[in-house]
């Protein structure tokens, strides 16, 4: 198994100064082979077979004529080939992805991402050991166990100046399957003001915290469009915006891992729907909502740690009606509309709320998957 730990940085003058170069070369280098990769695919964009023969070029090539580029982890750089070559085939795979583009400097997330090769990369004293940077000041507050050995490790600068690492780590764990029995399992229909209502009718009450954070945001944005470009003034601002950015992030992620941990250690089985969260805020106008909610990544923590512990996360079908049938009699209101959070069953008469009801639904399917009702 594979597993990700991220933990905060702490350089000094001279790492940070070096951290600054390497994120600057990978993205040279990136730029430099896009430019190459985009003069072969204009000559032979209308002959695949042929424009597969030509070899694509390597970061050893550019390293003759820009020697600075040799004061870096090597890896760094093979590394960005290898990002560059993902972004590449998966532009042949599905077009609509688009064509790779070229980073810029305010514009792409400054990080790299470098290999352990023969134990260049490892933990001493809760210090972090990189390549051509030594010993390296870590908050760690989890810990990496002898038995699992250290993969990559991927530098990140947020835009706040802070700086991070993610340690991906490689062990053997074998988590005996959970049997999950009917009582234990939850159904989750996604709210879009409280996050999830499940099939208990409890809802997860989810704070909002972009649509609080709105105003300040929009004072700090304001400040910031009246700043001289490249100012100082502008500089300290944009820090303040990012700032405000953060603190949302990090409220928002402290939410969902506490909410997600909570139906981990309550259920055994846990059923949602595989809804696609990018073209429901693009087609419904919800956009903002959509993602201030951030259930893609709520289903995301929630996976993780039921795999964790051997138990299931289960997914309904997009299209499978559970707004629109009643849980009581089976009954399907054609009519229903989006602004409709409740309403009376014509064949039963049940006045129903539409996000417990749909929740019931999920986990009565859910249930039928997992061969626990017929």
């Amino acid at each position: 198994m594979n597993k990700a730990y991220n933990f905060r940085l702490y350089p000094t003058k001279e790492q940070e100064v070096l951290f600054a170069k390497t994120f600057g070369c990978v993205r040279f280098v990136y730029n430099k082979m896009l430019e190459e990769r985009i003069e072969l695919y204009e000559r032979f964009k209308d002959d695949v077979a042929e424009l597969k023969k030509h070899k694509t070029p390597t970061p050893a090539k550019y390293k003759a004529q820009f020697v600075w580029l040799k004061e870096i982890d090597s890896l760094a750089l093979a590394n960005a080939q290898i990002n560059l070559q993902t972004a590449y085939n998966n532009f042949f795979r599905d077009k609509s992805v688009g064509f790779p583009k070229f980073k810029a400097k305010h514009r792409d997330k400054n990080s790299y991402t470098t290999n352990n090769v023969n134990n260049n990369v490892r933990i001493e004293d809760s210090k972090l050991k990189l390549p051509k940077l030594g010993l390296i000041t870590m908050k760690q507050h989890r810990e990496i166990t002898s038995h699992q050995s250290i993969k990559s490790c991927t530098i990140s600068k947020s835009p706040t100046g802070k700086y991070f690492v993610s340690i991906l780590v490689e062990f053997f764990q074998q988590v005996p399957p959970i049997s999950p029995k009917k009582e234990n399992v939850v159904g989750l229909d996604f709210d879009m003001k409280n996050l999830y209502t499940d099939s208990q009718c409890i809802r997860a009450d989810y704070p909002r915290f972009y649509r609080r954070a709105l105003e300040k945001l929009a004072r700090e944005q304001r400040k910031l469009s009246n700043c001289v470009k490249g100012s100082n003034n502008r500089r300290k601002q944009k820090l303040k915006v990012a700032k405000v950015h953060e603190e949302v992030v990090n409220r928002r992620k402290y939410f969902l891992h506490k909410k997600s941990r909570e139906l981990v250690n309550s259920y055994d089985a846990v059923i949602i729907e595989d809804l696609n969260m990018k073209a429901m805020g693009q087609r419904l106008n919800f956009g903002k909502s959509v993602s201030d909610n951030a259930w893609g990544m709520f289903t995301i923590f929630l996976k993780y740690k039921l795999e964790n512990e051997g138990k299931l996360l289960i997914r309904v079908d997009q299209w499978f009606p559970s707004s629109k049938t009643c849980h009581y009699c089976g009954n399907l209101n054609k009519d229903l509309q989006l602004s409709d959070r409740e309403w009376t069953c014509q064949s039963c008469g049940c006045i129903i709320d539409r996000d417990y009801n749909a929740a019931k639904n999920i986990r009565d399917e859910g249930l039928r998957l997992l061969g626990l009702i017929a």
